[in-house]
Formats: C-alpha cells, structure tokens, sequence
C-alpha cells in the first residue's frame, strides 16, 4: 500500500495517543483514520437498508383511495 506522510499539530497528536491508549503517534492517528472509515461504511450500510425500504414503499402501487 502507498504511503503519505501529513504535517499535523503535535499537541493534536499527543491527544489522539492519549484517547487511543497508544504509544505511537503513527500508529494512534492511523487508528483513529480507519476506525472513521469503519464508521463511515456502517453508516452507509444503515442507511442504504433504509432507502431501499422506502424506495420499494413508494414503488408499490397504491391501493384506490375514496
């Protein structure tokens, strides 16, 4: 996989390793970028679930109303 190097604030940093339990300023800001992808995956996995339900709701024909 290809790697990037990104400048960020130390005191940023030293906070993510703190909350993170972790030692490694690489290791902790990785962890907190995959753990916010994850999230991302399983919002949309929510979500997907929920459009396709109100999508096949509005698909279906009504029934006569009057």
């Amino acid at each position: 996989m290809a790697k990037v190097n990104v400048s960020l604030d130390a005191e940023l940093v030293v906070e993510v390793m703190v909350l993170a339990g972790i030692g490694s300023p690489q290791d902790a800001v990785e962890a907190v970028v995959r753990d916010y992808i994850a999230r991302g995956h399983r919002t949309e996995t929510r979500t997907d679930h929920t459009d396709r339900g109100l999508r096949e709701v509005d698909v279906k024909p009504q029934e006569p109303q009057g």
